[in-house]
């Protein structure tokens, strides 16, 4: 493990933008930054583990991650360039919530964000943002219980900005130009979304109808028997509501891999 840094050698600037515009309704989050790790995760697994009173959020930034996953453990790009953000959200005594439902307000918060530079944004249920097809971020919700309660919630963001990309991503600056911004603009952008969802935990179910018009696709193929389903649309709990003839059923996640059809 790297030691860690003065908190405002890499994040001044993210804190600056942050608390400009959040102007009133800003928090205290403690941020740390790394100019390269192999994952944020760990970091703040350790953070947390050394410092488990969590009083105010938190987040641990890297400049680049060698050794990042995302969603069935499948490597992250993560180059210098873009926002790669492990944060943690103090939840003892909010309501219990959903990481699905969580994982949808963030999606939704951060693409209402986007949108307002002209973007259009498409949810890919649950947890990543598509631009014209094209992987732009990807989230992953976890949540954090001591017994039956409900202690904290975790979250992982890779958002691509302008650093280099797979043929099947896309960053901001490839179609935002100049315009796409910072990493330091975008977790000023993302701070300001997981503030909102703090704020709304009573009911996170506002992000529901929002996720579900900007549903990536109509249809989707299940990875155990490649049949083709229709999406009907979100249930209250997020889940992903399909129907086949006669058949319908929820899912709550993918079961062995996404197999979605653009």
């Amino acid at each position: 493990m790297p030691p860690w840094p003065e908190p405002s050698r890499g994040c001044g600037g993210a804190l600056a933008l942050y608390r400009r515009s959040a102007a009133a309704d800003a928090r205290p989050w403690h941020l740390r930054w790394v100019p390269v790790c192999s994952s944020t995760e760990p970091l703040l697994e350790r953070w947390l583990r050394d410092a488990p009173q969590l009083d105010h959020p938190r987040a641990v930034i890297a400049g680049r991650q060698i050794r990042a996953t995302g969603q069935w453990g499948r490597p992250w790009m993560s180059p210098r360039g873009g926002l790669w953000i492990s944060a943690a959200l103090p939840w003892q005594g909010r309501p219990p919530a959903s990481a699905m439902l969580i994982g949808l307000a963030v999606a939704t918060g951060l693409a209402e964000r986007l949108e307002r530079r002209g973007l259009e944004v498409a949810i890919k249920w649950p947890n990543d943002l598509l631009v014209n097809g094209r992987k732009l971020a990807g989230l992953l919700p976890r949540l954090v219980q001591r017994g039956s309660t409900l202690r904290l919630v975790r979250i992982g963001v890779g958002l691509n900005v302008e650093n280099r990309i797979p043929s099947h991503a896309v960053a901001l600056r490839q179609v935002l130009g100049p315009a796409g911004g910072s990493p330091c603009l975008w977790c000023a952008e993302l701070l300001q979304v997981l503030d909102r969802c703090m704020e709304d935990s009573v009911d996170l179910r506002w992000c529901v109808p929002e996720a579900e018009r900007r549903l990536w696709s109509d249809r989707v193929r299940d990875p155990d028997d490649g049949l083709i389903w229709s999406i009907s649309g979100l249930a209250p709990n997020g889940a992903l509501r399909l129907r086949r003839g006669a058949q319908t059923r929820d899912w709550t996640r993918w079961s062995s891999g996404p197999g979605s059809l653009s």
